[in-house]
């Protein structure tokens, strides 16, 4: 096996019992072999760290990564308009390539910004042909990925029964489970599933047991709009459907006391601050489930309206946390002390507890002997980055995409010296633009309807 060594780095492992220090990391294949000081391999391929702050691979929990061909189409759109316009009108558009090349691209820009695992969550596949596009388009980007099987949302059609009324397709399931073993190498599978918000009970019912007879993880979004199935939580959880496997995006809705049931239950929360402001899904939940002792994990969401940049989501939901509770701090009088919420808290949603959302935290998620080795070498030789008191708040709150230097998943470089390591990133630029332009055009989209 080859070995790299990364010397004289500052690193933050964002594990417990390894803490950050300066030191070096010595990779093994594909896997940390040790952390520590003075590390030697006389064949090992060395890198000088000491000018950069090493971190986990960033993990994006919540992406629908098929809308990068989408980029700008939704920025001034509401909730309601975004459902008319992209699910029932552009997503109907897409052939199995848009949807190859635009998870490619989109797969590739979240290496550009340091995520190495990517929760792909696909809910534009009407056929197995569009899903399997899907999946190439993430083996070829190199990335770690979930590919999380969804369903289209398009208008009913006479005669047909809407979406909310079709289960998950269980056909579809077994041919991917065969396709996709749990040794897969980079790519695993997971269930986006509707969830009682947007299907009817008997519908939910019987998807939760489909996650859980196949073992995968079941995630739903919840908000945005009334319920299909109001009292549909109530019969998941008297059915004891809920569990570790089952995870929320968005959770705005929900009450306190629902909210502290779901986390005594194990479920995981998925946060996708920037996107839940921007559509009136509500205060994003993560000051409410830190006084439940729990931290989210974060998504980017919707490529078609916002940025897929991880470091970015989680400064905005961090500043906005901390503005909720500087207000509430002033109504109460006792403004001042400490932030609540730290910096640490915010690269944690995007690290450990994205890994922990998708079950893979004792491989992913934290820099540790034995795990994967998916890193980024943040580069501090730049204006933005000195000088470095405190290396997380520096990640969190200074670094950008210019200082993401490298990318590394499974032991292999995926960025290096700025550079995506690619075969030709511009044709898959020239490709998405075709792919866009195409289906941009087909609904008649014009520029003044987008702004």
């Amino acid at each position: 096996m080859a070995y790299t060594l990364i010397k004289n780095a500052f690193v933050v492992t964002m594990d417990e019992t390894e803490g950050d220090f300066r030191g070096d990391i010595l990779i093994d294949g594909t896997r940390i072999a040790a952390l520590g000081q003075g590390l030697e391999m006389h064949d090992a391929a060395i890198v000088d760290g000491t000018d950069f702050i090493v971190i986990p691979g960033l993990v994006n929990a919540h992406l629908h990564t098929w809308q990068a061909g989408l980029r700008t189409v939704a920025s001034n759109w509401t909730l309601p308009e975004y459902f008319r316009w992209v699910h029932a009108g552009l997503a109907t558009q897409f052939e199995p390539e848009d949807i190859r090349i635009a998870t490619l691209a989109g797969a590739l820009n979240q290496l550009e910004n340091g995520t190495t695992t990517l929760a792909d969550w696909c809910h534009n596949n009407p056929t197995p042909l569009h899903s399997d596009a899907g999946i190439a388009g993430l083996r070829q980007a190199g990335i770690r990925a979930t590919f999380m099987h969804g369903t289209p949302k398009p208008n009913p059609v006479p005669g047909q029964k809407p979406f909310w009324e079709v289960p998950h397709p269980r056909s579809e399931m077994e041919r991917l489970a065969r396709e996709i073993g749990p040794d897969d190498g980079l790519l695993s599978l997971g269930l986006a599933i509707l969830g009682p918000h947007y299907s009817t009970l008997e519908v939910a019912l019987e998807d939760f047991a489909l996650a859980r007879e196949f073992g995968l993880v079941a995630s739903m979004h919840q908000g945005g709009g009334p319920a299909k199935s109001p009292d549909g939580w109530a019969r998941l959880e008297a059915e004891g459907l809920l569990g570790k496997s089952i995870n929320i995006v968005h959770g705005n809705d929900l009450p306190d006391e629902q909210l502290a049931r779901f986390v005594d239950a194990g479920v995981s929360f998925t946060v996708t601050g920037e996107s839940e402001m921007v559509s009136g899904h509500g205060h994003p939940i993560v000051g409410r489930l830190r006084d439940l002792g729990v931290r989210p994990s974060l998504g980017s969401d919707i490529e078609c309206a916002l940025s897929g940049d991880m470091l970015t989501a989680a400064r905005i939901t961090l500043s906005h946390q901390r503005s909720l509770d500087n207000v509430s701090a002033r109504q109460t009088g006792t403004l001042g002390g400490k932030n609540r919420m730290r910096t640490r808290d915010a690269l944690a949603w995007i690290t450990i507890e994205g890994a922990r959302m998708l079950g893979k935290e004792d491989s992913i998620g934290s820099l540790a002997p034995g795990k994967q080795a998916d890193l980024v070498m943040i580069s501090t030789r730049s204006l933005n980055m000195q000088p470095v008191h405190d290396p997380v708040s520096a990640v969190v709150m200074h670094a950008n995409q210019s200082n993401i230097d490298s990318v590394m998943v499974a032991g292999n470089w995926r960025k290096r010296h700025g550079r995506l390591i690619h075969d030709d990133v511009n044709a898959v630029i020239e490709a998405l633009q075709r792919s866009s332009s195409r289906i941009v055009g087909a609904l008649g989209i014009q520029p003044s309807d987008l702004q």
